[in-house]
Order: C-alpha cells, then sequence, then structure tokens
C-alpha cells in the first residue's frame, strides 16, 4: 500500500526527479539530534509492552484525534490522577483505535501509521475494524523477538545518533549505564532546565531545593543558582550532550544586571511573583544559558509558542501533555533583540529557534537567521511536521533564509518505531521541493542533490555539533 512516489510532485518530470533525488537520500543514516525516546529503552533493551502501550496510549496526537470525535482519555487507557477507572484492556484500546482509523485520513499519524505498519509488522494498510484483532495479534508477535527490541529498532533504522531529552534533575542513570556499555549505538543527553527556569512549573520551589541538593550548590542566591546550572551541564557533557532544549511559553529574553538578577530571584523565589516576574525570570535565564553557551559549547534550542494544558478539566483528571496544548502567536524581533546584542555575533553561540507561529516564518525567523550568525532555524514543528507543512516551511524560509541557515530534520518523537517513517516523509518532501526548484531552473540537479543530502544529513550533525559523534 506504500505508494513508492508518495508525496513527491504529480507533474511527471518533477516526480521523476524528485524520484531521482530521494534515491541519493533514502540510504543515509538517520541523525535524531532532538526527540523525547527514552534512555532506559536503550539501557535495558527490553521489550516493549503490547500494541496499544507502545502505540496508543502515549500518542497525543492519535489520542486527541479520538477525544475531539467523543471519545475520553479513560476510554483510551490514559490513566487519571484521582485514581477513577479506565481501559486496561489493550486489545479494547487498539481495537478502538483500529475502528477509527479513518479518521486520521491524509494527516501525518496516517502517513506515519501507515509505513510503521507496514515496514515493521507486514500489516499493509488502510487498518479497519475488521483486522482489529489480527492486526494486533500480528504486532504482539512480532514485540515479543528480538528483533522489536530498541537496540534492534535502532540498528533496523540506520540511527548514526539520538539524543533524548532530559529534565535538569534527572540523576542519568540510564545514559552512565549506555556510556560503559559495549554496544556502539549512541544516545546521548539533552539537558531541559525548565523546571528550575520556569516559574509556572508544578513544583517549582521544590525543584529549586532539589537543585542545590544534586549539585551541592546553594541555589537560593543567584550566584549558586547559576553554578548549580553550570555543574549540571557539565554532568551532561560527560555523557556526550551537545544541546540544551527550552520550552518555554514565549521567546522572551532580558538583560537585567547583578543586582536586577538578585532582587528578581528573590520575589521569584517568595511564592508571590507576578506574572510578570516570571516571565522575566524566563526571560533571563534564556539569556544565562546563551552566556553559559559561550563558555560550554552546548547547541541552544528554544521551543516557545505552546499555551500547555489548554483543558483545566483533562489537566485536572489526566495530567499534563495529553494533546491539549495548541498554537499561540509568537514575537521573536522584539523577544530575542536583549540576548541577540549580547551575543549574536559571538562565533561561539548557536541557537536553534522553533516555532509554533506559521506566520513568523518570513515575517521574523527567515529573515533574523538571515542577519544573525548565531542562529538557525529548526525544522516544521510538531502540528506541521506534516507533508503540507514542511512544504511550507521551505517556500515560505528558503528565499531569505537559504537552506544552510537551517538545521536539517529532527524527529521529535516520543514513539521509536515511528523514527523511521518521519525522515522518510521528510526527506521525500525535501526532494519534492529541490525537484521544482531544477524544473523551473532555479537549481541545477547536481546543486539539489547536495542540498537534499545536506538537509536529510548533513546540516543536523553541524547544527548540533555532532561530527564526532559517532
Amino acid at each position: 500500500m506504500l505508494h513508492p512516489d508518495r508525496f513527491f510532485p504529480a507533474e511527471q518530470s518533477t516526480r521523476s526527479l524528485a524520484r531521482r533525488l530521494f534515491d541519493q537520500v533514502e540510504p543515509l543514516p538517520l541523525i535524531c539530534p532532538h526527540g523525547h525516546t527514552e534512555p532506559v529503552w536503550f539501557a535495558k533493551n527490553e521489550g516493549f509492552q503490547d500494541p496499544a502501550q507502545l502505540m496508543i496510549v502515549p500518542d497525543h496526537y492519535i489520542v486527541r484525534m479520538l477525544v475531539s470525535q467523543g471519545a475520553t482519555h479513560a476510554d483510551l487507557g490514559v490513566p487519571t490522577k484521582d485514581g477513577s477507572p479506565y481501559e486496561t484492556d489493550s486489545r479494547v484500546i487498539w481495537r478502538r483505535f483500529a475502528e477509527n482509523y479513518h479518521l486520521f485520513r491524509s494527516t501525518p499519524v496516517r502517513h506515519w501509521m501507515d509505513f510503521t505498519l507496514e515496514t515493521l509488522f507486514g500489516i499493509e494498510g488502510p487498518l479497519t475494524g475488521d483486522q482489529a484483532d489480527e492486526s494486533y495479534n500480528q504486532i504482539a508477535d512480532a514485540l515479543s523477538s528480538d528483533a522489536m527490541r530498541p537496540r534492534s529498532l535502532y540498528e533496523r533504522f540506520g540511527i548514526e545518533i539520538i539524543a533524548t531529552t532530559d529534565s535538569c534533575l534527572d540523576p542519568l542513570t540510564h545514559h552512565m549505564s549506555l556510556k560503559n556499555d559495549p554496544w556502539q549505538g549512541r544516545v546521548v543527553p539533552t539537558y531541559r532546565p525548565d523546571q528550575v527556569t520556569n516559574p509556572d512549573t508544578d513544583g517549582f520551589l521544590d525543584h529549586i531545593a532539589q537543585f542545590g541538593e544534586i549539585t551541592g550548590e546553594e541555589t537560593h542566591s543567584w550566584d549558586g543558582l547559576l553554578a548549580a546550572h553550570r555543574k549540571r551541564r557539565a554532568d551532561f557533557i560527560a555523557l556526550g550532550a551537545t544541546a540544551t532544549d527550552h520550552g518555554h511559553p514565549s521567546a522572551q529574553t532580558a538583560d537585567l544586571t547583578r543586582h536586577e538578577c538578585e532582587t528578581l530571584l528573590a520575589r521569584v523565589l517568595s511564592g508571590s511573583a507576578s506574572a510578570q516576574d516570571k516571565e522575566l525570570f524566563r526571560a533571563q535565564m534564556l539569556t544565562e544559558m546563551a552566556r553559559m553557551s559561550l563558555e560550554d559549547g552546548l547547541v541552544m534550542q528554544l521551543h516557545p509558542g505552546s499555551r500547555r494544558n489548554h483543558s483545566t478539566p483533562v489537566f485536572d483528571r489526566y495530567g499534563p501533555d495529553k494533546g491539549f496544548d495548541i498554537p499561540g502567536p509568537t514575537d521573536f524581533v522584539s523577544a530575542l533583540s536583549p540576548l541577540l546584542n549580547a551575543y549574536g555575533h559571538d562565533p561561539r553561540l548557536r541557537l536553534i529557534l522553533f516555532t509554533l507561529d506559521e506566520t513568523a516564518y518570513a515575517r521574523e525567523l527567515a529573515p533574523l537567521a538571515a542577519a544573525y550568525p548565531c542562529l538557525r532555524l529548526g525544522p516544521a514543528w510538531w502540528f506541521f511536521d506534516s507533508p503540507d507543512g514542511m512544504m511550507r516551511y521551505r517556500e515560505l524560509t528558503t528565499e531569505t533564509a537559504g537552506y544552510y541557515n537551517t538545521a536539517g530534520f529532527n524527529d521529535d518523537t516520543r514513539a521509536l518505531p515511528s523514527i523511521a517513517a518521519r525522515h522518510d516523509m521528510a526527506r521525500r518532501i525535501d526532494c519534492a521541493f529541490l525537484a521544482k526548484q531544477v524544473v523551473e531552473h532555479r537549481l541545477n540537479e547536481d546543486e539539489a542533490i547536495e542540498v537534499a543530502q545536506d538537509l536529510a544529513y548533513g546540516l543536523a550533525k553541524r547544527a548540533y555539533n555532532l561530527e564526532g559523534q559517532t
């Protein structure tokens, strides 16, 4: 069912050219510099659970679509915070998904799932309710084999390196285990400090105290808090980290005096900080993270613009990250000005920007990246990690920022089985875009081949300082 020309242009000569370009990049290794797979999977290399627990329950893309059509999170096996009943029969959950597979037509979930079902499990879609039990059994049987263990999938997909995203409070036990393991796979951490840089995080004050306990620093003082970050970043770097990640609500940065920082921290730690104080604290911490990157070389990633946990009832009953994070507009030009004025031309800094606000691509992000040497544009993210979203990204950014002010592709997934599907789609869309450039005589074909290879492989390695990570 997987057509060999999927996502390629309809016009025959352009399609043939896209196919030739894709032939050049399809066998390239996968660089996965940003994602949310679990390091324990690779450290312990245990078999995955049943099909529903692997592919349905933790997937917010799938859950949100089914909830939008009347299912509840409990129906889909999502545990409740208060201990109230939820579906625990994975076969029932899978059957509900299969019966509603038509809801995903023309969405990226459908494309990813078709690819995964066919290439990993031999199930030719589209999935239907009539084949729910048979497909469940087929996947369950496959999951019991060594070929479906995490390390085997890493090798089968041709992954060269994969980065996880890890809290600054994480003990990094599994990454330590991997470092001492003879297995040749490269799984590295990414420093995510949001729990101690975002005062709106649940348990923020407790996290600040825990951060001090982990690092042995007085994190209730400004100097101590910064020292704690430096220590933890060094811990991550020792285990192979090359990047940090920041999921702030906005892109706001600040460049305050030391005295202003000290008094701001005191207000934040008092527990009675205003919304403006909290935003200013996040803004200053981004600038502090940039300053530390000058020292230790970690690449910064900024993911602003998600209005998280939009449904209070869903958050109260099921917790965060349950499909109710909604995009919102983001200002980059004014917000990033303090940080860029301070460090935007320093060759030691690299800041990769992502957005959920497509209107910012051509108006703000591409012009910024085309001017400041520290900036790179991350790929189309989250809601726009789709065939049309990726194509719009190229159309809106290329003529201003070019290709080489972008950071290649990252899959940004929690679902290990979908990684190959996501890279396959991205490579095909880029080849489709480049083929159109060639037939319109904007690029030569040999240039398009080189660009396709860079978009699929080289740019991500360079943007994330992974050249030596093999």
